[in-house]
């Protein structure tokens, strides 16, 4: 072996133990990017679901829909024809308690115009955008 020589193979290896780490790491931060996005796409699925879950129980109460009934202010005084033990607030009363156990800081709504009903689901992306509010809305008629 030349004596010009000696140590080359050593900082060779060394070199390529680097490169090695930095793409190791770089696989790393792919995967937890991949672990944050995927959790961030099965939350938003859970809201459409959440949505979709709302709109069949509206489906499932016609009547109460016609009637503007699947809104909490039925509970506010009003005349004694409506109370809040219609099965229309408590539908909507038991959705709104699902989609705030559910999702992070979950809330929802639901607005009624004549025949079309606009079902909103929020929640919170506490990993993603520094917690920025996320909304989904669904449109359908009755």
């Amino acid at each position: 072996m030349n004596r010009k020589q000696k140590g080359v193979t050593l900082i060779e290896i060394l070199v390529s133990v680097v490169i090695f780490s930095v793409g190791l790491l770089g696989l790393a931060g792919m995967q937890l990017n991949s672990i944050r996005f995927n959790e961030s796409a099965s939350v938003r699925g859970h809201a459409v679901f959440l949505a979709s879950e709302m709109a069949d129980r509206m489906r499932a109460r016609p009547d109460g829909v016609d009637l503007d009934k699947f809104s909490l202010e039925e509970c506010a005084p009003k005349p004694p024809a409506t109370s809040c033990e219609d099965p229309e607030v408590a539908d909507l009363a038991d959705w709104l308690e699902n989609v705030r156990a559910q999702l992070p800081s979950g809330g929802g709504s639901v607005d009624i115009e004549g025949n079309r009903v606009t079902i909103t689901v929020n929640w919170s992306e506490e990993r993603l955008q520094d917690g920025a509010s996320q909304t989904i809305s669904i449109v359908t008629r009755m």
